[in-house]
């Protein structure tokens, strides 16, 4: 009986391994898809929907440009980044679960604290740029439906209070969702979303091009919007500041990359794996960038309105502008997981590891779900997250100002998050001799990008000021 007892628990035991990772965590499960969909998600999100606006306000010749130059600088660092998932060997090395452990493997010291500070508060601003956003979009639907029936100069104004409240009830019921390893069902589901949208747009733009689009009255040029005519010479000036701030937004997933990585199954290697599911989300969502942009400059030129989904660059057909918001809107649901569940998981596990014998912190119940079967509740994540949700949303509501706010999401985690830890983390890791070449040009970018992140902070608050000054509550113009 005993041998049969002994037998029993080496194959249990056996088993139970089996469905463990190297780490001794439950066996990771994501691949190439789930990983390119949390990107696609990721980087697909409201920034699309400016980039026409951005484009009106450098041009024809610096709009791409910029663009391009975002698009293969988010590549390259991301594939630095990819490479300081395992540490010290990028394959068979010791996992860092978060950005933080990243960084905390490959420079240590006080850039720990930098770092997670500038992570943190992207995650943050992200979440409320998208609880603006999400509520913008789902006025758009109402206010198509008032411009089809009432006419184009109607007044159609709605408050976007309402729909932030009914945003945040849907994520205070998501934000329930345990940790990133669940989410891929809905970062698939929002990344169809984002295609959607952003294909209407692209398909919209196209047709009032074609069309004529008001034949003369569209002025585009090689410098964007005119000194004189458009504008003021200090207003070109900042506008620019913030429409660089813009794309820099659009290109925003670094904060959550090491938390998408470390979903990926063990093999093939996970550094490899996140470069092609990074190279085939930028080059993805680049594509629709230029396209989008371009296109929709060229639809509405100099005038180019911030949103052109919501800002009512298209009045019709107003069935297709309803359904292209319903999209963002269930996309902007998915993105808003993605980028707070690092966040959740952060802060949860310092208080575990503060208050170990809390049962408040640790305890799970379960409860039996219909449908659903048993699902563990933990006190802790219920009133936590539900709180956190709630205040996004009040912030959203005290500065419900779009693309201002996406500038200084956009500038602020830009140069910290996205180039200046993967470049001093990869001179840590490959020993690169200080006044190398390759150690100078590195440097270059660095400081160039730096340059960059302060002239698109500096016109993002000053956006952001010009709107407060103009703000007019409870009412969307």
């Amino acid at each position: 009986m005993d041998n049969n007892k002994k037998t029993l628990e080496v194959v249990d035991d056996d088993v139970f391994r089996k469905n463990l990772d190297d780490d001794g965590r439950e066996k990771r499960t994501g691949t190439l898809l789930t990983a390119s969909a949390h990107i696609i998600t990721a980087v697909i999100g409201s920034g699309v929907l400016s980039l026409a606006w951005a484009i009106a306000q450098l041009g024809w010749v610096a709009g791409p440009a910029v663009l391009m130059a975002f698009s293969f600088i988010t590549y390259f660092t991301s594939t630095l980044l990819a490479d300081a998932y395992r540490s010290p060997d990028p394959v068979s090395g010791k996992r860092n679960y978060t950005y933080m452990d990243v960084v905390r493997a490959n420079l240590g010291g006080n850039k720990v604290q930098l770092c997670g500070i500038a992570q943190y508060l992207n995650l943050v601003g992200v979440t409320i740029g998208y609880t603006i956003t999400a509520s913008i979009s789902m006025v758009a639907v109402n206010k198509s439906n008032c411009f089809h029936e009432e006419g184009h100069a109607a007044s159609c104004k709605q408050s976007n209070y309402p729909y932030m409240i009914i945003f945040a009830a849907i994520q205070i019921i998501l934000s329930q969702i345990p940790n990133f390893h669940k989410l891929s069902w809905l970062s698939i589901l929002a990344a169809v979303m984002s295609f959607a949208y952003s294909s209407i747009g692209l398909g919209l733009s196209i047709a009032k091009v074609l069309g004529g689009g008001g034949g003369g009255d569209v002025r585009t040029t090689l410098t964007g919007v005119e000194v004189g005519i458009d504008v003021s010479g200090q207003e070109k000036v900042w506008r620019t500041f913030q429409a660089i701030g813009d794309i820099a937004f659009a290109y925003a997933y670094s904060t959550v990359l090491i938390e998408i990585q470390d979903t990926l199954k063990s093999y093939p290697p996970e550094n490899k794996v996140m470069k092609k599911a990074s190279l085939a989300g930028v080059s993805t969502t680049t594509i629709f960038y230029v396209l989008c942009g371009c296109l929709g400059y060229a639809a509405f030129g100099n005038d180019a309105p911030g949103n052109f989904l919501t800002g009512f660059g298209f009045y019709e057909p107003f069935w297709l502008i309803d359904f292209a918001n319903v999209c963002i809107a269930v996309h902007l649901i998915g993105a808003y997981q993605v980028f707070c569940q690092p966040l959740f998981g952060f802060f949860e596990i310092k208080c575990r590891q503060q208050w170990p014998d809390s049962k408040f912190i640790t305890a799970e119940h379960i409860l039996n779900v219909p449908f659903y079967g048993e699902y563990y509740v933990n006190m802790f994540r219920l009133v936590w997250r539900t709180g956190y949700v709630i205040l996004t949303a009040l912030i959203a509501m005290i500065f419900p100002f779009f693309n201002s706010f996406l500038g200084l999401i956009g500038a602020g985690s830009f140069y910290p998050l996205t180039v200046y830890f993967p470049i001093e983390m990869y001179i840590a890791r490959a020993k690169i001799q200080r006044f190398s070449f390759t150690w100078v040009w590195l440097k270059i970018l660095s400081w160039v990008c730096l340059v960059v992140s302060l002239v698109a902070a500096i016109g993002s608050v000053q956006g952001l000021l010009a709107d407060v000054n103009k703000y007019k509550p409870f009412q969307t113009e």
